[in-house]
């Protein structure tokens, strides 16, 4: 039996944990039901289709638009992609650009036997799954020749807007000691239901997440990584309303790790809560099966509700999306389950609150690289008193064994810090890592102090709130704002992205493939 320096009650963890399970059941048959233009859109991407027509617009876009407009997109667009293979002998790649320039209508191919489409289909399925295990493979073996940093591996963000100077960014990172790269998106990326083409070099507030974007920033670390003798990892977002797209597009550039949670697009991005759980699913088994490490978003939760009096639903979410992401294949070390407690310096105890927190996630949780997030909500003006409150943050996340820790940094507000500042925010959790880096070991809590106090009262809320949702569904919690105190419309009528469609989502090749190796 796992030892708890708080007094955690694990009878109470299995209890919490199996009514997450039920909830993720309940979800998880209505997300077999079902697919989206996005899960189709991959499947074209995962079967060599890409690049765009005349007017810009991506061929996943206008093969599965194609598909929708005749009423038909519940059949699955692999069902006419292979018809059109079978009837014309040509490849996905050429038979989307002969719908896309209007020499081809994919629905009125005579349907062929089950048996012939899928054999059609099977060797550009075979080359994909051949090409991800290949990306992985490369992953596993720099880190088995050149190592990498410690856990917890620092985190830092670039954002220019141009994909050219974020390699200069990423690579200075990089050398003053970051572990882990993430390139911010541009402003509404996760709003746009297509995923822009080719390198680019205008973004606001970040930079595009594009395929060829995410090339050149994976070669630019991999050449620093060979520098350094030290793998490098690199971040991007498959979430949105192309979580799926994204998710396949990352894995076939090897990618390391991906932003990835729909409660987060449904609470802060207002997006369809049926569609994005659909694409949820789908963008996981892709992450599972290629080794990347996901990020979930309940460190945001805090900055639209209190801290103290809500932070339960943060943990009863790390539950919900634990459970989830099992169902997709996803494996525990690879589930960086987002949490925080943003520290308010003026509130009394503050620290030891947010040690609770942590340290009771670090234990529930003990096989997941845990996602930890600076107190952004209370960052004033004053940056030195914020790389105060920065150097707390480290305090906590090497004491309570965190696996990402997302540094703090003066200028952090501007999304691509003076470099001054990277270095500066780097210096403070190297040094405070290095000098407290067993702690941890050292130190238990006193019965009937505020640590252990604070871990009964939030779990004994997480397992209430739980239950809760378990006896309404988690549809009808988000309705009613149960997280982050943002409600959203019922069945997601009024989210962005439309409707789902009836398919056969579960029974796609590449989920029976994936979930298998997972």
């Amino acid at each position: 039996m796992q030892k708890s320096k708080i007094g955690l009650d694990f009878g109470k963890v299995a209890r919490a944990r199996k009514t997450a399970a039920g909830i993720a059941a309940q979800t998880q048959k209505f997300e077999e039901r079902y697919t989206t233009v996005a899960v189709e859109r991959t499947l074209c991407r995962l079967v060599g289709v890409d690049g765009v027509n005349d007017a810009g617009v991506p061929l996943p876009n206008v093969l599965v638009d194609s598909v929708k407009e005749r009423g038909v997109l519940s059949e699955g667009v692999l069902f006419f992609l292979g018809n059109a293979i079978v009837e014309t002998g040509l490849p996905p790649q050429e038979i989307a650009e002969k719908v896309a320039a209007g020499k081809l209508e994919i629905t009125d191919i005579a349907p062929r036997e089950t048996a012939q489409t899928r054999a059609a289909l099977q060797p550009y399925i075979d080359a994909t799954v051949e090409h991800i295990k290949q990306r992985r493979a490369k992953r596993e073996n720099y880190i088995k020749t050149l190592g990498e940093g410690a856990q917890p591996y620092i985190y830092v963000i670039v954002a220019t807007g141009n994909i050219y100077e974020d390699v200069v960014q990423a690579q200075a990172a990089a050398r003053q000691g970051a572990d882990i790269i993430a390139v911010i998106r541009t402003t509404g990326q996760s709003l746009l239901d297509y995923v822009p083409y080719g390198a680019t070099t205008e973004g606001f507030g970040g930079t595009y997440a594009t395929q060829e974007n995410f090339r050149i920033m994976r070669r630019a670390l991999d050449e620093v990584s060979e520098e350094l003798g030290r793998y490098v990892r690199l971040c991007n977002y498959c979430s949105g309303l192309c979580m799926p797209e994204i998710a396949a597009m990352g894995a076939l550039e090897g990618l390391d790790v991906m932003l990835n949670d729909a409660l987060y697009g449904i609470l802060f991005r207002d997006i369809n809560m049926q569609r994005t759980l659909v694409d949820q699913f789908m963008s996981r088994v892709i992450n599972g099966f290629a080794g990347v490490i996901i990020n979930t978003g309940e460190d945001n939760y805090l900055t639209t509700a209190d801290a103290v009096e809500e932070a339960h639903t943060v943990l009863a979410s790390d539950f919900i999306n634990e459970q989830l992401a099992l169902l997709a294949g996803l494996p525990e070390e690879q589930m960086g389950l987002g949490h925080a407690f943003e520290i308010d310096p003026d509130l009394e105890n503050g620290f030891l609150l947010e040690l609770a927190q942590a340290q009771m996630t670090r234990e529930i949780f003990p096989r997941a690289p845990l996602k930890y997030m600076p107190p952004t909500k209370f960052m004033t003006g004053n940056i030195f008193k914020g790389h105060l409150q920065d150097a707390l943050f480290n305090v906590v996340g090497i004491w309570t064994g965190q696996g990402i820790q997302l540094l703090g940094m003066p200028t952090e507000a501007i999304h691509t810090p003076f470099m001054s500042d990277r270095y500066l925010a780097i210096e403070n959790a190297r040094y405070i890592f290095n000098n407290m880096r067993g702690i941890g070991d050292e130190v238990e809590f006193c019965e009937g102090g505020i640590v252990r106090r604070r871990v009964r009262e939030v779990l004994d809320k997480t397992v209430s709130l739980l239950e809760r949702i378990e006896g309404e569904g988690l549809f009808a919690a988000l309705e009613k704002g149960l997280f982050a105190d943002v409600k959203r419309a019922k069945d997601g009528g009024k989210g962005l992205g439309g409707v789902v469609a009836k398919g056969a989502n579960y029974c796609n090749p590449f989920i029976e493939i994936m979930i298998k190796v997972c």
